[in-house]
């Protein structure tokens, strides 16, 4: 299997690759630049050809790139539309120098203008960022919680965009576990996992799973509210990875870790904790959980049975739990 996680690139970009060679990673996901300015300084060609000679000697083929959190292309403000439509094709193009294969984006917010008005805006934002594209470089929509107005939250939302995109082939899909526990897709177990692979295959497609980000999650199923914690500390448990990573279908796909940083009691880094846990999963063996510090544990709640989503009227309250169910 393919392991990463998202590496910090504070002092420069290679960093992040040296931490990955300490951790033995297969991939590594980085910001290519602040993710909380719109303006970046052009990468130097030394700093390229260091970053392509340090990841071709670690044998990295397919990273990952993050967009900045600033950009929203489903934005209402055409002004701060086309700001990010500029941005992120700058983003596609600092991929490509560097040699990273995937570019993950979470789409964007309506704002409070509907759900269809806001995947109209990302499908035109996208054409116009695909017309202008490198070619190398695969844009990845993210599955997301649906916090607030941010789209992406539904499979149904992604397979309308890619279908109203003219070059749907240069798009992929990240799928992230945390986040489709809190959009409503019960993942709990290996059923329900199993089936929520089953819904995004025929709504979206599997051959599109470019990436995974695997998260477990502080809140609960339908919670609508992103919140990451570590593997097997959540309330997405560990059935949902044990079938991910040991299905072979998905042995060449990035799977990188956002679960928090830091260091645990007995010394270990928490990147290198997870990776163990993930690794144990995939050997199909039930892995020891290292205990959280009492400040970050998920306090678990009974989870009250919804209806489907479907024939349920929606809540105009944003943090209203929803299930979908296969």
């Amino acid at each position: 299997m393919m392991y990463g996680s998202h590496l910090s690139i504070a002092g420069g970009l290679n960093n992040a690759l040296d931490e990955a060679a300490r951790l033995k990673l297969e991939t590594v996901q980085v910001f290519t630049r602040n993710q909380q300015q719109w303006q970046a300084k052009e990468l130097e060609p030394q700093a390229i050809a260091a970053f392509r000679r340090q990841a071709a000697s670690l044998h990295f083929k397919d990273m990952v790139a993050h967009d900045s959190y600033l950009i929203n292309l489903a934005s209402g403000d055409e002004s701060l539309r086309q700001k990010s439509i500029a941005s992120f094709s700058q983003e596609l193009w600092r991929c490509s120098q560097l040699g990273i294969k995937y570019l993950v984006t979470h789409g964007g917010s309506h704002g409070g203008d509907g759900e269809e008005v806001g995947l109209a805006r990302i499908a035109d934002s996208l054409n116009k960022v695909i017309a202008q594209a490198p070619p190398d470089v695969v844009l990845c929509l993210e599955t997301t919680a649906g916090q607030g107005a941010s789209l992406g939250w539904r499979f149904e939302h992604w397979a309308q965009v890619i279908k109203a995109v003219g070059h749907a082939a240069s798009i992929g899909i990240c799928l992230d576990t945390c986040h489709v526990l809190a959009a409503g897709y019960d993942i709990t177990t290996r059923r329900g996992t199993e089936a929520m692979l089953g819904e995004f295959d025929r709504h979206i497609g599997l051959e599109r799973l470019r990436v995974f980000h695997l998260n477990d999650s502080r809140r609960e199923l339908g919670s609508r509210v992103d919140r990451h914690t570590h593997i097997g500390h959540g309330y997405v448990g560990l059935d949902a990875f044990a079938v991910i990573v040991r299905d072979g279908r998905f042995k060449s796909t990035p799977k990188i870790l956002e679960t928090p940083k830091g260091v645990a009691p007995d010394g270990q880094t928490w990147d290198a904790i997870n990776l163990r846990v993930l690794k144990t999963l995939e050997r199909g063996k039930r892995p020891a959980l290292v205990a959280l510090p009492e400040d970050t544990k998920v306090a678990k709640v009974a989870i009250k049975e919804k209806a489907p989503l479907r024939g349920r009227k929606k809540s105009a309250r944003n943090d209203k739990k929803v299930t979908v169910k296969a």
